[in-house]
Order: C-alpha cells, then sequence, then structure tokens
C-alpha cells in the first residue's frame, strides 16, 4: 500500500507481485475485467503506479458534505479508469473506521486520462450528526482505484456522520 503525500516521491516505490511476473514474462492464462476493456478499448487500464491520488476541495450542501478524491495520471502514456474506487476511513494506526463508502449508484463511462490530467470521484457523508452520531475523524482515506487490488493512503482528515459514506464514479465532471 503506497502513502500519497506532498512530503513523498509523487510516485510509490512498491512494484505489485503481479507487475514483476508480467515483466519476466509469466502470465496466468486468466483474463481480468481490466484486460477485457482494455482489449476492448485499446487504452490499458491504469494502477497504482501510474497514478497520484490527493484530495480536492471540500463542500458542503443541503446537509451533505462532499470532497473528491483526485487521481492524476503521472505516467508517460495515457491510461483509463472505469467504475468506482473502494474507499475506506483509517485512523493515524491505519485501523479501518467504519465501514467502507457504498457506491453512490449513479451510471459511468470509461474515464482516459492523458499524462498529468486528472479524473475525480466524490465522496459523501451528512454535514454533522443528522439522524445519527458522527464516528471518530480519521487521518486517511484508503482508496483502490477501479480495478485495482492495490491502495493508496491519502492523507484526509474524514468524519462519517449518520451511517452516510459513498462515494461516485471516477469522472471529469466532478459529479458524484
Amino acid at each position: 500500500m503506497a502513502l500519497h503525500s506532498s512530503h513523498l516521491t509523487r510516485r510509490g516505490i512498491a512494484v505489485s507481485v503481479t507487475t514483476v511476473l508480467a515483466a519476466a514474462g509469466v502470465t496466468w492464462g486468466v483474463t481480468t475485467a481490466a484486460q477485457a476493456q482494455q482489449a476492448s478499448s485499446g487504452t490499458r487500464t491504469c494502477t497504482v503506479n501510474d497514478l497520484y491520488l490527493s484530495m480536492g476541495r471540500k463542500e458542503g450542501a443541503a446537509g451533505s458534505l462532499y470532497w473528491p478524491v483526485r487521481f492524476t495520471n503521472t505516467s508517460t502514456t495515457g491510461c483509463a479508469l472505469r467504475g468506482y474506487p473502494g474507499v475506506s476511513v483509517l485512523d493515524s494506526a491505519h485501523r479501518q473506521i467504519g465501514p467502507a463508502a457504498t457506491h453512490s449508484g449513479s451510471s459511468y463511462s470509461t474515464v482516459a486520462l492523458a499524462p498529468a490530467h486528472s479524473a475525480s470521484a466524490v465522496v459523501r457523508t451528512t454535514n454533522g450528526p443528522v439522524g445519527g452520531p458522527c464516528l471518530r475523524t480519521g487521518s486517511y482515506l484508503r482508496v483502490y482505484p477501479p480495478a485495482s487490488t492495490k491502495a493508496v493512503l491519502v492523507p484526509a482528515g474524514w468524519k462519517t456522520c449518520s451511517g452516510v459514506f459513498q462515494v461516485g464514479p471516477v469522472n471529469t465532471d466532478g459529479t458524484f
């Protein structure tokens, strides 16, 4: 799991076993959904090593708090994201606080990211204890980009309230 912060390099050092095996020419004979998408679209799926994750600006509206998680392509080639990221809140000791975010239910499409371009997925909770208590404030969001089994820790002071913790799909419109 990589940690993204302004104090660290923009790209993680960790290399997944799958990447090492693929570089060595080892194949498993199994096609994943991400590989099938890549083959049909001609654009490869973004990996954690291609992306720098950061938080956008928090906004409140109609009793909700919205905060975009930004995915920036730091590689030298284009790649694509499709769907919802996995998101959970962690404390300073990297223990999960409460359940992971549920999907907003919004429709989505494939987002092609040229080098140095970004897309976002917006997380949402209530703006305070409306119909239920708030959990303690976390220090990080653990984010699995769509189609990834590798997560990134993004420094973020997030507090889930009223049992509402949702994430929207990755998009370039900034919508939930």
